[in-house]
């Protein structure tokens, strides 16, 4: 056997060959996680025209209806399998990024039912009526748990926030449909487009005046204009960011999230503020679908619509934005290190997030090669997976964030650029809102 041992020996020196699945990166297994789940629904879907997916239920009004709808054994059975699918999925994703299954499976499993948790809380009628979604109370479920002593091994190697997230954006994209643009019309698109720029400008200004450094700038200044967190995670992939920034720029985000969502529905009824003009303005500033959803529905059905369409009009903009900071930040970095040859495509491609390509790819796909009837079946369920996916991520922002070490980040000044560029938003979005969908196109 001493010639099968010469053969089979690793020469010393040599590090035997990984597999090519090693090198894949955290965007690569966000966009291949969210693809199969995507491939999966859709060739169900395309299998089974007549099907119905069956998708968990969260909604109660009281301890009866909770028993009735939410903990029944069928909805918890359902919710059961998508966690194990979840689970499957994500320790395979995470193994090849070097994570320790012994460690992250009973950390996958307590950020699964602490987002199942957020999802149920979230459910009741009377919070809901009120705007209050999953995203505060697995926030607060998050902190809490992150912030109360310190966090075990255990925990934080499944807190992957950036991961989950990401996979809820590539199943993101397949909702983005081009007929939603042109639904937008003219009045949509104008006011994603002045009111992202302005704002990211004004935002990455105000940054500077407070000696805010340009790497936590670009990322404040892409969640504030853009779309909240999805926007951030896109900024800081593009530049290659420090993810401490991005936990203190997400858990901003958050926290200022929760009074916008209360007191702007509050503020259009108050001041009389036309339906139309709300729901444009609640779409361009707060963060999420959901959140524009359930605060437009404070103020009425056309301001619902309205304040949705615009979310879209803007959310399309997370790849341009991508594709613009990729490049701006590579002449940046050139200028920086005292000139040289300008960045070709190669160092724009390094940068440019590649989960970014999935959203997209997802988009286009469903626009114009699934049919009408196929996308209107699957929406449903992939809206609720994708739901959860942004769940377990906001559970692990919490978890993440470090209020001892967020105090200490440059002296409090990136809040200070944070809430000022917030302000500048607010006003902004509602003086074109006005001029947009209360006189121009009345």
């Amino acid at each position: 056997m001493p010639e099968l041992a010469s053969v089979t020996a690793v020469p010393q020196g040599m590090a035997p060959k990984k597999s090519v699945l090693f090198s894949l990166t955290e965007d690569w297994w966000a966009t291949i996680v969210g693809g199969l789940i995507l491939l999966a629904i859709l060739v169900t879907g395309i299998a089974n025209p007549d099907l119905k997916f069956a998708t968990p239920k969260f909604q109660w009004k009281d301890g009866e209806t909770l028993a009735q709808n939410v903990f029944t054994g069928a909805n918890l059975l359902l919710i059961g399998a998508i966690g194990l699918v979840y689970l499957v999925l994500s320790s395979v994703a995470t193994y090849y990024q070097g994570a320790s299954f012994k460690k992250y499976l009973p950390g996958f499993l307590v950020i699964f039912v602490l987002g199942i948790c957020s999802l149920i809380i979230a459910g009741n009628a009377t919070l809901n009526y009120y705007g209050l979604e999953y995203v505060i109370f697995a926030l607060i479920i998050g902190l809490l748990l992150g912030n109360v002593g310190q966090p075990p091994a255990w925990l934080r190697e499944a807190a992957r926030s950036e991961f989950f997230i990401k996979t809820g954006l590539v199943i993101l994209g397949s909702s983005i449909l081009f007929e939603n643009i042109v639904d937008a019309g003219l009045p949509g698109l104008l006011q994603a487009i002045v009111v992202v720029a302005a704002v990211w400008f004004f935002s990455m200004w105000l940054s500077r005046k407070l000696k805010v450094d340009d790497e936590f700038g670009v990322i404040l200044a892409s969640a504030v204009s853009i779309c909240g967190v999805s926007a951030a995670i896109v900024a800081s992939g593009a530049i290659q960011g420090d993810k401490r920034k991005l936990s203190y720029v997400t858990t901003l985000v958050l926290l200022v999230a929760i009074p916008m969502m209360v007191l702007q529905p509050w503020i259009v009824k108050i001041f009389d503020i036309p339906a139309v003009v709300g729901g444009a303005w609640l779409g361009g500033t707060l963060d999420t679908t959901a959140s524009v959803a359930a605060a437009a529905q404070m103020v009425g059905p056309e301001a619902v619509t309205t304040g949705v369409i615009i979310k879209f009009s803007q959310n399309v903009l997370i790849g341009v934005a991508a594709f613009f900071i990729a490049i701006w930040w590579s002449y940046r970095s050139k200028d920086e290190k005292g000139g040289g040859q300008n960045p070709g495509l190669k160092v724009v491609w390094e940068r440019f997030p590649k989960f970014v390509l999935g959203f997209i790819a997802a988009s286009l796909f469903f626009s114009f090669v699934v049919s009408t009837a196929t996308v209107k079946q699957t929406s449903g369920v992939l809206n609720s997976l994708r739901t959860v996916w942004f769940a377990l991520a906001f559970v692990s922002i919490g978890i993440e964030a470090r209020f001892s070490d967020l105090m200490k980040m440059e002296g409090g000044r990136p809040a200070l650029a944070f809430i000022g560029a917030q302000v500048f938003n607010i006003l902004w979005t509602l003086l074109w809102a006005f001029i947009l969908f209360g006189y121009l196109f009345k």
